[in-house]
């Protein structure tokens, strides 16, 4: 099978658990208390099957909609499998809570504390409209890679971030032909470059050049732009990183993928054979779930 032709497969690191996704499916592995491999399986409907899904650019709208309500309802779910006491679990309500305020709060600190602190340095070095978007776009990216430092040191989000190489390990496996199992996977790179990572740095780079494009403009209609315009970047961030990711024998595309590849080094840790094991259970059903459709 071609490169070109290769299905595109991606997933998401969860709680002690990977979720793997295809065209028409969804499945996510976990390891409970217990230490033994629980599955959830979804059919992907919907928005998934619309005529949107399969339009260049409106796909990657579909793309956000689905790392930010599928991939917070499977996180969640992560987390319920390890609580303890059925009062630690967030359901109903304390989800739909969480997720608002969780998107509120990125918003807030990679899209309006940038501009502001943007406009504020602008004024201060007399900086031109373009210089002033690269500021900012300078002051997103550090704030970005400072977020992911951060909680990268906590040790449970370490052990996400394994299970995140884990995800990328078994995906490459597959992607170039092997038969996969823990050792043959275990030998793979932790960088994959359709990486969510890869997906963020490229929305920021692109922020930049967008963001130029409007003109200068007060504070309060920036601050609005800047929200407005995320579904934009995320539309123009998805084709770009598929496209790269379909032409990785271009020795430019490969020149401008490495600052992706070089970022998963922050939000990827080596797992270990177990995680490896969940990451292939996920994928191995989502083969067969994909096989059948």
């Amino acid at each position: 099978m071609s490169e070109s032709k290769m299905p595109h497969y991606g997933g998401q690191a969860l709680i002690e658990g990977v979720l793997m996704r295809g065209k028409n499916y969804l499945v996510a592995s976990f390891r409970n208390p217990e230490g033994e491999i629980v599955t959830e399986k979804e059919e992907l409907q919907g928005i998934y099957k619309s005529g949107l899904a399969k339009i260049p650019f409106f796909r990657g709208l579909v793309i956000l909609w689905d790392s930010l309500v599928l991939g917070m309802k499977y996180i969640t779910l992560s987390a319920n499998i390890q609580a303890e006491d059925e009062d630690e679990k967030i359901e109903g309500t304390s989800l739909v809570l969480t997720m608002l305020i969780s998107v509120a709060l990125a918003v807030g600190l990679f899209f309006i504390l940038p501009t502001v602190i943007a406009e504020l340095l602008s004024k201060w070095l007399q900086a031109t409209h373009f210089a002033t978007s690269v500021i900012e776009g300078i002051v997103r990216l550090a704030l970005l890679v400072g977020y992911i430092w951060v909680i990268g040191r906590a040790e449970d989000i370490a052990r996400v971030f394994a299970y995140h190489g884990a995800e990328h390990k078994t995906i490459n496996a597959f992607e170039d032909g092997v038969e996969i199992n823990v050792e043959n996977v275990m030998k793979y790179p932790l960088a994959h470059p359709r990486c969510g990572t890869a997906f963020l740095l490229t929305l920021v780079i692109l922020s930049i050049l967008v963001f130029s494009l409007l003109g200068p403009m007060v504070l309060w209609l920036k601050l609005v732009s800047r929200v407005l315009l995320i579904p934009v970047l995320a539309m123009l961030s998805y084709e770009l990183i598929r496209w790269m990711g379909d032409h990785l024998e271009n020795k430019l595309v490969k020149i401008m993928v490495a600052p992706n590849l070089g970022l998963q080094k922050l939000t990827t840790r080596e797992p270990d054979e177990q995680m490896v094991e969940v990451a292939i259970s996920s994928f191995k059903q989502l083969l067969q779930l994909e096989g059948s459709s």
